[in-house]
Order: structure tokens, then sequence, then C-alpha cells
């Protein structure tokens, strides 16, 4: 009699856990009729709410097209998108038993960037120790260069409305030239937005004036796996051609991922230099015209703050051969703007 009971027990639970032809309850629950919605928020704000429904759905996941995802999502969720954009947003519904239905809707974005950060350089003398530190010392810096970087107000000044930094020839601590290297590492960094300068560069055989940024991690996570982002390069032996380049793991050095601009007047004018930077694209400009676009994806090191770095070198491997008539050079900064 209790053997036969256990056996009437199991047949009993067998079942209530079948559904129509003895086919198990679980294996009809695939969501179904799936709808995704969203609502963009006039302000320009980049908020998008978006609502998704399913029969036989639970909890519901979403790619939104950046390269940012959101799963275990129940309800309407909202997601501010950090740059202007269209993007198709795929939404995946899931069931009890963990079976997935995916839909997908585009959506058009506009973005209001705001400043959130800028030097105009208006204050004469040093530059702000709020905003900027110095990379000191000669040694090649990994490419031969010529100059000694220093902090002396002879290097780098605030006068007349501009950063001046100046890149000098003279016999400094065995180096013959001197120069300086500004940086804002540990005193500003971001990630993602809009940045603008506006900059006049120097002329002279060898002179190697860049408007850069540096992975924040550096000091843990050693070049080039940090990530760089060369906004704008000059060569004086090159004149007007401006370079933009991104190095990184597998493209770095000779095979770093750039391209370059011929424009006119790069050491007599001050020109715009932009970089744009999303999760999902980098693009780097001159006077809003392209120099060198790149998808950006998780896979790459862009998805982290960075600080600028604004310096003048002279030679070495990209400089080029130096111009023994070159005594003086300087490049000029208007400003620096960052925009999110």
């Amino acid at each position: 009699m209790r053997y036969a009971s256990v056996l009437l027990i199991v047949f009993t639970v067998m079942l209530a856990s079948c559904g129509k032809d003895g086919v198990p309850a679980a294996a009809n629950d695939t969501p179904t009729n799936l709808v995704v919605t969203a609502v963009v928020n006039p302000d320009s704000s980049g908020n998008v709410t978006f609502t998704s429904t399913a029969t036989n759905a639970v909890t519901y996941s979403y790619n939104f097209g950046n390269g940012i995802f959101q799963a275990n999502v129940t309800g309407p969720i909202t997601y501010k998108y950090p740059a202007s954009g269209t993007y198709t947003v795929n939404s995946t519904a899931k069931s009890s038993s963990g079976k997935t239905t995916t839909a997908s809707i585009q959506v058009t974005v506009t973005v209001r960037l705001s400043l959130v950060w800028s030097d105009e350089f208006n204050v004469d003398g040093p530059p702000d120790p709020t905003r900027w530190g110095y990379d000191l010392g000669a040694g090649g810096w990994g490419n031969n260069e010529s100059q000694n970087y220093t902090s002396r107000p002879e290097n780098s000044i605030v006068q007349g409305g501009s950063l001046k930094i100046n890149l000098i020839k003279e016999n400094y601590s065995g180096s013959p030239f001197t120069s300086a290297r500004l940086l804002s590492k540990d005193k500003y960094s971001f990630q993602y937005g809009r940045a603008e300068i506006r900059a006049k560069l120097p002329a002279g055989g060898g002179t190697w004036p860049a408007i850069w940024m540096l992975g924040s991690n550096i000091s843990s996570t050693p070049w080039p796996a940090c990530g760089e982002i060369d906004i704008m390069e000059h060569l004086g032996n090159d004149l007007n051609k401006i370079y933009a380049t991104l190095h990184y793991p597998g493209r770095f050095g000779g095979s770093a991922d750039g391209n370059s601009r011929v424009i006119s007047n790069a050491t007599t004018e001050f020109h715009k230099y932009t970089l744009e930077w999303s999760a999902t694209s980098i693009k780097m400009l001159v006077d809003d015209l392209l120099i060198h676009s790149v998808t950006n994806t998780s896979s790459l090191p862009f998805n982290q703050n960075f600080f600028f770095i604004l310096n003048v070198a002279m030679g070495g491997n990209f400089g080029g051969v130096i111009n023994p008539a070159v005594t003086a050079a300087t490049m000029e900064i208007d400003y620096i703007r960052v925009y999110q």
C-alpha cells in the first residue's frame, strides 16, 4: 500500500506539470506579441523612455544602440543618450523559463550640449594650477625628442588672452631646447562629450606641437592599453598638415589609427580643433571639417575618463630633422572647452 501511494503522488505531479498533449507547460511560454514604444523628451536632454509589453514576459532587456545595455527591466525605463543621433534599440522579452523574443525600434535623439569645463586663458601669469600641472625633464620621452620640459614662465605663460607654450633654443641641463608640457591629470578628466581648442601652431623644421589626451588609468594600465587620443598634431617639416590619431592595443606607434587634413595658415592664424566622442564613435575635426572618424566599441579603451596634454616637442621620431635656424617657436591656445 505505501509503494502504491508513492506512485500515485508522482503520477499526479507529472500530470500537473504537463500542458496540452502531454507537452510540459514551460515549453509553451515563449514571449509573443512583443511591442516596444519610445517617448523622446522634447527638451533636448537626451532622455528617452522605453516601454515594452509582451505575453508571457516577466522581464525585459535593452540594447540602446550605442553599446549600452540594461537587463532585468520590469517596467518603463528612461535612458539618457550622451550624444545626438539615430539609434536602433533592441528590446528582448524573457519568460519565466528563460525563453526570449526580440523586437527593435529606431529613435532619433537631439542632445543639447552644455559647457561643463573650460580654460579661457584670460588671466595673465602662470597657467591656472587648479587646472594644469607639468611633465618635467628630458630623456627623449620615448621618441628621441630634443627638448627639456620645464615649469618656467619662459616656457609657459598666459599673456594677452592666450596660453603660450614657448620652445626655446638654449643649453639647459644638457638639452639643446626647452619647452613645456601641461597636463590636466588629477585635476580634470572626462568621458564622452565635445572638446574644442582654438590654437595657432608654431613653424620651424623639427617643431612638433600636440593637443592630445591619455586614459586616466595610465598609472595602472600602461600605454597603449590606457588609450591615446591625438586631437591635433602638426609638423614644422610638413606645414599645414593636421594629424588626428588614436593609439590603442594593436594600433599604436607606426600602426596607429589616424588620418590627416591639409588646411591653410595653420601657423599664422587660429583654427578650431575638435574632438566629438561618444560610446559609439570618435571624431576629430579642424574648423568643423572631419579629419578622422573611428567606431568606438566596448573592446576599445575609449570608454573611460581621459585627461588633456598640451605640449611642443622638438625633433624626434615624428618631429623629424631640426632646422638649425630655429631659435624659438610658440603654440598659442586661445581657449579649451568641454561640452557634455
